[in-house]
């Protein structure tokens, strides 16, 4: 059985840099809080925990504290957020993956000029939750066809669209397409991570030229679903796992490749135990 690994499979920089952050602050000692889990895997903030690091849930939790060092994850925060850890005098750690940052200055800029914002993206993510945090002006989130296609403004409003770092770029252009068909003033920013966008094209590749895809991620990864979701287009026999243990296979003996890809918040451990059980065992 030959194995094909994704070369992008695993941490992006963005991620790495968060939980490195956090696995520092640890070190250093004190009482460690991230608002919201760090990264969306399971295995990393039980880590995390056992590490002594509490997972902030909502605003009424942050509230409650009085001392102590809040890590803000890779996803980032409402402004808000950040305005209230200074405020209450607490250590702030801002992990949040810089192209995310980048959104947040946009998106804050151009409604401070008075463009409407559109992030197009999944409402319920907390990246978009963040983003939307930083607009001046009421962000609209547009995460289908059907949504832009009954999206209405003003003949005189102007509009700024962004996305969801994570978020499928064919999507995106399609969705944008919609916009831009309406004659709107409208400026567009692909905020779309390199990364990400190289992680679906190369994931989409090899789940053309094999017999079974494994993608490996937690299950509230949306830049996993969506890997997921390309991968199953191109190959039937596509499996979603988030450790080694959800991995039931019954290889035919027909299959001869199998490929393997993993969201930006699994660790490398899991994805070497996954592609090593593959090929000992099959």
């Amino acid at each position: 059985m030959e194995v094909i690994l994704a070369k992008s499979a695993g941490f992006c920089f963005g991620v790495k840099r968060a939980v490195d952050t956090v696995y520092e602050q640890t070190a250093a000692g004190g009482k460690i809080y991230t608002y919201g889990p760090i990264i969306h895997n399971e295995e990393v903030v039980r880590d995390l925990e056992q590490k002594g690091v509490t997972v902030l849930e909502n605003e009424a939790e942050l509230d409650a504290l009085t001392e102590g060092t809040v890590v803000i994850r890779s996803h980032g925060v409402e402004r808000r957020i950040n305005d209230a850890i200074t405020e209450k005098g607490l250590h702030c750690v801002d992990a949040t993956c810089p192209f995310v940052k980048k959104i947040h200055r946009i998106v804050e800029k151009e409604s401070a000029d008075g463009r409407r914002i559109i992030i197009i993206g999944n409402r319920n993510h907390p990246e978009v939750e963040g983003i939307c945090g930083w607009s001046l002006t009421e962000p609209v989130v547009i995460e289908s066809i059907e949504e832009a296609e009954n999206f209405k403004a003003n003949p005189e409003e102007k509009l700024c669209i962004v996305s969801q770092t994570t978020f499928n770029y064919n999507k995106f252009q399609d969705l944008v397409e919609i916009f831009q068909k309406k004659g709107y003033d409208v400026i567009v920013v692909n905020t779309i991570c390199n990364a990400t966008e190289v992680r679906q094209k190369e994931a989409r590749e090899i789940a053309q030229r094999v017999d079974i895809m494994i993608v490996i991620g937690g299950t509230h990864s949306s830049n996993t679903r969506k890997l997921y979701e390309i991968c199953q287009k191109e190959c039937e026999r596509t499996y979603f796992i988030q450790t080694l243990d959800d991995l039931h296979l019954e290889i035919p003996k027909s299959a001869k490749l199998v490929g393997i890809t993993a969201g930006a918040s699994t660790p490398n451990n899991i994805i070497e135990e996954v592609q090593n059980y593959v090929r000992i065992n099959f």
